[in-house]
């Protein structure tokens, strides 16, 4: 598996602190046992955060016309959640848009590292995690989607969306199963 990494996404205060404990808490477990087996093997590991400027200039048209304001720069809010296993040395992409392609440096950073199987992680899974599933598929990726760790505050749409993309832009699978392939890969 030395073409994957994993990409965890929009896992911010402002996104993940709405939530209820309970749902947060096991999203966040499985989400760290991932990213503690992908430091194992010495895989990538790279996050991905919407942020944007407090006079929302650089939103989407949405939060610009109806003046929502979340994840602005150097709020808490922006952050990634203080409860995952974030390290300071690992890369961060900051993102604009609902894609983590979308005028990012993300293409050019995975070329770079050899990356032809994204593992993706984070929220929202109708939204962010579907655009960036489709859009790494459409650059010849074979997409993982780590089911247990990702979620979304719409359950109807974000299960609609898992169903759409499994066996066609995506393998949905969970993280139990993906770092037992590790283990197997590296045996």
């Amino acid at each position: 598996m030395r073409n994957h990494c994993l990409i965890i996404i929009d896992m911010l205060h402002d996104f993940l602190d709405q939530w209820e404990a309970d749902r947060r808490d096991r999203l966040i477990e499985s989400t760290n046992r991932l990213i503690e087996a992908f430091r194992v093997f010495a895989l990538p590991v790279l996050w991905v955060r919407q942020e944007f400027e407090p006079d929302l200039s650089d939103a989407f048209l949405d939060m610009r016309d109806k003046q929502i304001s979340i994840t602005i720069k150097g709020t808490r809010g922006s952050q990634i959640h203080s409860d995952l296993a974030f390290e300071s040395g690992d890369m961060t992409v900051i993102k604009k848009r609902y894609s983590a392609f979308f005028q990012t440096e993300l293409d050019e950073v995975l070329k770079d590292l050899g990356v032809t199987a994204p593992v993706l992680a984070g929220v929202n899974t109708h939204a962010c995690i579907r655009m960036a599933a489709i859009d790494a598929y459409q650059r010849d990726m074979r997409v993982v989607l780590a089911a247990d760790c990702i979620g979304s505050y719409d359950n109807e749409h974000a299960q609609v969306s898992l169903k759409y993309m499994d066996g066609k832009i995506a393998s949905v699978t969970t993280s139990d199963q993906i770092i037992a392939k590790l283990n197997r890969t590296s045996a």
